[in-house]
């Protein structure tokens, strides 16, 4: 087709020139030949703008096809990213699923390890419930058996004071136990005189540690020792009529490796040393606590002093003072850390337990 039209477009231009020139056909030349020119010019221009024309219609058939073309690919890429992204969504979903099966299994376990740890928990638990009320019937019993002990230990000592009594020591050791005891509550008077200078020292050295709870504790021990020192200087002992410096020695205890004798009385006065001193060491040790402060008995005045109790009759402060301090240092770890390891807190008021006791002094009949 286009080389026709070029073919054309030559014989129009070698027409062209040689009517321009004078050569060919004369200017007054037939009619015919001059209208048959026109009509192929005619002609020519028709076929030209066929051609153009389906030229234009070539190339926008060749546009659209490439547009088409174009649009397949769009949709080829856009059904290839939707089946992408179905893909990568399915893929998800599965690995979803995958972990909310994994996370369902380990909720199923950690429940089942929560109920088998709780299942422990209550065994161990009820087995411990059980143990505990084996040891407290086991020690109830054994301090049922100790108190009937006791009693019949009670019972026998009293009939052998009974005996003991009837034996009256004679004149001589009488009036030597009364000057013994004389003696010993002078001295004890004058001890307490000084004791209170130091006790005052002690409470301003407690106010300046801010230990407030000590504080108020050494004041109360303070007020007790005054009103014993009182009730000292108004005693009027009646040294004839009293049963100890008649009755003979019953008892023996060990201190320091050496043993010792005295009768009832004067049992009955280490007894109280004990209990006084637990009392004693109780506050103090719940008035550390209190306070935050560190354990130690030792520093304790209560302690240092160790006459709360003592009126200087039937037994010398020495030994008073050891079995006071032997009470307090239990009394302090009771209260410091607020057990009854020693002793039981009762009607507002420590007490030392009848066994310890019986342990520390450890009094043997003299037969």
């Amino acid at each position: 087709m286009k080389i026709n039209i070029r073919d054309r477009l030559a014989m129009a231009l070698v027409i062209s020139t040689l009517s321009l020139t004078g050569t060919g056909i004369a200017a007054d030349g037939p009619r015919e030949t001059q209208e048959e020119l026109k009509r192929e010019k005619d002609d020519k221009q028709q076929q030209r703008k066929e051609d153009q024309q389906q030229e234009r219609v070539q190339r926008k058939s060749e546009q659209d096809q490439k547009q088409e073309q174009q649009r397949v690919q769009q949709q080829q890429q856009q059904q290839e990213q939707k089946q992408k992204q179905d893909q990568q969504q399915r893929e998800s979903a599965q690995r979803k699923s995958e972990q909310d099966q994994k996370q369902q299994q380990l909720r199923v376990q950690q429940q089942e390890q929560k109920q088998q740890q709780q299942e422990k928990a209550q065994r161990e638990l009820a087995q411990d419930k059980k143990e505990l009320r084996a040891r407290q019937q086991q020690q109830q019993e054994r301090i049922e058996r100790q108190s009937e002990q006791i009693q019949q230990q009670r019972a026998q000592q009293q009939q052998r004071q009974e005996q003991i009594q009837r034996q009256r020591l004679s004149q001589q050791q009488q009036q030597q136990r009364i000057r013994e005891q004389q003696q010993r509550v002078a001295q004890y008077r004058q001890h307490l005189e000084q004791q209170e200078r130091l006790l005052q020292q002690h409470i301003r050295a407690l106010a300046q540690q801010k230990r407030m709870a000590q504080y108020r504790y050494q004041q109360q021990y303070l007020a007790r020792l005054r009103q014993q020192e009182l009730s000292l200087r108004n005693d009027r002992f009646d040294y004839d009529n009293d049963p100890y410096f008649y009755t003979a020695s019953s008892y023996r205890y060990n201190r320091g490796g050496r043993y010792y004798e005295t009768n009832q009385y004067g049992a009955r006065t280490l007894r109280q040393a004990v209990n006084y001193g637990f009392e004693e060491g109780y506050r103090a040790g719940k008035a550390d606590r209190d306070d935050r402060w560190r354990s130690s008995y030792k520093d304790s005045y209560a302690y240092r002093d160790a006459n709360y109790g003592y009126r200087g009759y039937y037994v010398n402060r020495t030994d008073y003072n050891h079995y006071f301090r032997e009470g307090f240092q239990r009394g302090y770890d009771d209260g410091f850390n607020s057990r009854s390891q020693y002793g039981r807190f009762a009607d507002g008021n420590p007490s030392m337990l009848d066994t310890i006791l019986s342990q520390i002094l450890n009094f043997q009949d003299i037969t």
